[in-house]
């Protein structure tokens, strides 16, 4: 097909952007203090604050937290393997439980103290970097949209169903740091490592197809 080598270089500069750019925040972070871009970021974010805003960000983050995305995975994956799609079930259970293994390996390795949560927010008892929310979203939603996207679609439709679940992954992320329980750069952070590793699994993903078979856009 002769348009698969240029969508393929284009995601492994993406992918490789996002490494480097986890990389450079994971320097960032190290420091027992954290980067003054943090704190004024934590801060402005604050000042929008309001009630309803409030009860919005305490609803959406569930989205992104394991009590929704776990059982969510589980029956997407079991939909999958009853219309015989076993692969796409594969490759989604991998992005998801693939991730929060990674996830939870980079916070014990980087052990960033959580900050002080607004709102008198429950703090998760688990490290701050990266934004577990942030970076298990991205692994989930990212892959159940090239699932559910169709290779005849128009673009108007992949356009939608894309947009859709980028706009819930930011909306995630920035419910995180509204409720004061991550950094920004926890968020940037699980941002960068979740779409370099669903990236990975999208790549290994098409490699392992038959040369007939129609890539997802």
């Amino acid at each position: 097909m002769p348009n698969s080598k240029p969508s393929i270089s284009v995601e492994v500069c993406v992918a490789a952007f996002c490494v480097v750019l986890f990389l450079w925040l994971a320097w960032e972070v190290r420091l027992p203090e954290p980067p003054a871009v943090d704190l004024t970021i934590r801060n402005a974010v604050h000042t929008l604050a309001s009630e309803p805003l409030t009860a919005a960000m305490k609803f959406v983050t569930r989205l992104g937290s394991g009590w929704f995305l776990w059982p969510m995975g589980i029956l997407v994956a079991l939909i999958l393997e009853r219309e015989g799609r076993r692969r796409e079930a594969a490759v989604f259970a991998i992005a998801v439980a693939g991730g929060n293994l990674l996830n939870e390996g980079m916070k014990m390795l980087f052990h960033r103290p959580r900050p002080a949560p607004f709102f008198g927010y429950d703090l998760p008892t688990n490290f701050s970097f990266p934004s577990g929310h942030a970076f298990v979203s991205c692994c989930c939603y990212l892959a159940l949209a090239e699932i559910l996207i169709e290779p005849d679609w128009p673009t108007s439709r992949r356009v939608t169903v894309w947009g859709a679940a980028i706009l819930l992954i930011l909306c995630i992320g920035f419910s995180r740091i509204y409720l004061g329980v991550h950094y920004p750069s926890d968020v940037a952070g699980g941002y960068a490592a979740g779409v370099a590793w669903a990236l990975a699994v999208r790549g290994a993903h098409r490699q392992r197809r038959l040369p007939t078979a129609p890539a997802y856009v």
